[in-house]
């Protein structure tokens, strides 16, 4: 048996961390590399307000995703825990690609910083927004609830509930074409997610792409030292060309996490961790059980859970 690593994406609006912060010495200096790396403080890393200007504050909270998950990547490698296979979401993608040895720490921190820099809209921009929605399943259901309605785009592809019953989806673009879907299905089909204002993983985010374009090509890519899922297609990533294609298209392409956990299960992942809050917690349905790991004691039970189901570790590489 052994184990796989799911990074979900998105940028949270609370601070989370803080419980690893103080419970590892090893995680406390952890949160001082990026620090020094970003330019930021460590507070306006772990627990600080995140900045009100759309990409300063994207950028800011990319870089404290990415940090908690990566501390908590390495808290478990101090338990001799590692992956065979590994792979996440958008941002989450961008975070294994890392931990598979295809980019370096440094570099993609710098560049998670760097985003800072990506122009604000102009004036008069539509508002965009994200939404969260249940679908119907079954060959014949329609690929999302606002199929075929203008300035709405699939963005994200959860998979099924753990009962079967619906399909969870992001939908992405203008917010107003978003309220008025939600606005004419049944209460709680389609929900708008207050305080998101970046149509992600659609083409409405072109912008970003084009402007980051330049940084993602000047990072030295390499290949990656275990299993990379992507998120983008069904597809293990094993060249650098293709973990930059991965960077360059993550912006403005719909990601799927059935790609991930599907590929993973292909791989002979039967144990998955899924690092930090971003990914639900007993709503989807994995093909492998999977334990969550935000808090101290998620530590334990995922050392416990590894002991118990005989994952076996001894061809996992240690990653830095």
């Amino acid at each position: 048996m052994s184990l796989g690593y799911l990074f979900g994406g998105g940028v949270g609006t609370e601070p989370h961390g803080q419980e690893l912060y103080r419970a590892y010495p090893a995680v406390r200096d952890w949160y001082e590399q990026v620090a020094d790396w970003t330019g930021l403080t460590v507070s306006q890393i772990l627990e600080d307000d995140l900045p009100t200007a759309q990409e300063e504050r994207q950028s800011v909270g990319t870089v404290r995703e990415t940090a908690l998950a990566i501390g908590v990547h390495d808290v478990l490698a101090s338990f001799e825990l590692r992956p065979a296979a590994i792979g996440g979401l958008s941002l989450g993608a961008m975070t294994a690609s890392c931990l598979a040895g295809a980019v370096g720490r440094r570099q993609l921190f710098e560049l998670l910083a760097g985003s800072r820099d990506v122009p604000e809209p102009p004036p008069g921009t539509p508002e965009q927004g994200i939404a969260i929605a249940f679908g119907a399943t079954g060959e014949d259901a329609p690929s999302h609830p606002g199929e075929g309605v203008p300035d709405i785009y699939l963005a994200g592809d959860f998979g099924p509930t753990t009962d079967g019953t619906q399909r969870i989806l992001m939908l992405a673009g203008h917010a107003e074409a978003l309220n008025g879907l939600a606005a004419g299905l049944p209460p709680g089909a389609v929900v708008p997610l207050p305080g998101r204002t970046i149509a992600v993983h659609t083409p409405l985010r072109r912008p970003y792409r084009d402007f980051m374009a330049g940084r993602i090509d000047a990072i030295s890519f390499t290949d990656p030292e275990i299993p990379l899922l992507s998120c983008l297609e069904r597809k293990v990533l094993r060249s650098a060309d293709e973990v930059r294609d991965l960077f360059q298209r993550n912006s403005t392409d719909p990601i799927s996490l059935v790609d991930v956990y599907s590929g993973m299960k292909e791989q002979g992942v039967q144990l998955g961790l899924v690092m930090g809050p971003s990914i639900p917690e007993g709503l989807l349905a994995f093909p492998f059980p999977v334990v969550h790991i935000e808090q101290p004691e998620h530590i334990e039970q995922a050392l416990t859970t590894a002991y118990d189901l005989g994952i076996d570790l001894t061809g996992a590489p240690a990653l830095s």
